[in-house]
C-alpha cells in the first residue's frame, strides 16, 4: 500500500476505525489516537524502543486492539524545509514497517511540535520528571491534532 496524503487517510476508514499518530524518536515512540470521527487527538502511550521487531510487535498490538486503519507519522523536517538524516530514519522505519503489514500511512510535518508542547507543559508548571514521561505522547497528540484539523478543513471545503 503506498504512502498517501493525510487527507486520504480518512477516506480509507471504515465504521469505528481510527487513526494513530507516531512521533518517532531515537529512544521512544510517542503515540496518540483519534476518535472515530477523526476530530480529536488523545495521548495514548509511549513505547520505549528496543529492537525493531519488538517495537513493531507492540505497535501492531495497539493497532489491532484500538481498531486503527491508518497512521500519521511525524516527519522531523528541518526549519529550512530540508529533510535531513532524522527524516531519512523515519522514512526507513515506515518502509520497514510496511514490510510486515500493509497500512495506510501519511507523513505530517512535525516542526516545532516538541518545542510547543514543552512550552505548554512549562506554563502548566509540570515538573521536569513528569515532562520527561509525557513529552513524546503529548507531542504525538499535537502532531495528530494538526493533521486532524487539516483533514476537517479539507473535508469541509469540498462539501
Amino acid at each position: 500500500m503506498p504512502i498517501t496524503s493525510v487527507a486520504n487517510l480518512k477516506i480509507n476508514l471504515k465504521h469505528k476505525e481510527r487513526l494513530l499518530c507516531l512521533d518517532l524518536g531515537r529512544k521512544t515512540i510517542g503515540l496518540a489516537i483519534s476518535d472515530i470521527s477523526c476530530t480529536i487527538a488523545t495521548p495514548l502511550c509511549t513505547i520505549i524502543r528496543t529492537k525493531f521487531k519488538e517495537d513493531v510487535k507492540k505497535l501492531f498490538t495497539i493497532i489491532d486492539l484500538r481498531y486503527v486503519n491508518g497512521l500519521i507519522v511525524g516527519l522531523p523536517v528541518n526549519m529550512n524545509g530540508i529533510e535531513g538524516s532524522s527524516c531519512q530514519s523515519v522514512r526507513q522505519f515506515v518502509t520497514n514497517l510496511l514490510n510486515f503489514r500493509e497500512l495506510h500511512i501519511a507523513f505530517w510535518d512535525e516542526r516545532l511540535s516538541t518545542i510547543a508542547v514543552t512550552r505548554t507543559l512549562l506554563e502548566a508548571d509540570v515538573s521536569r520528571l513528569r515532562r520527561h514521561k509525557v513529552i513524546d505522547k503529548i507531542a504525538a497528540t499535537y502532531i495528530m491534532q494538526g493533521a486532524l484539523d487539516y483533514i476537517q478543513a479539507v473535508t469541509n471545503s469540498s462539501i
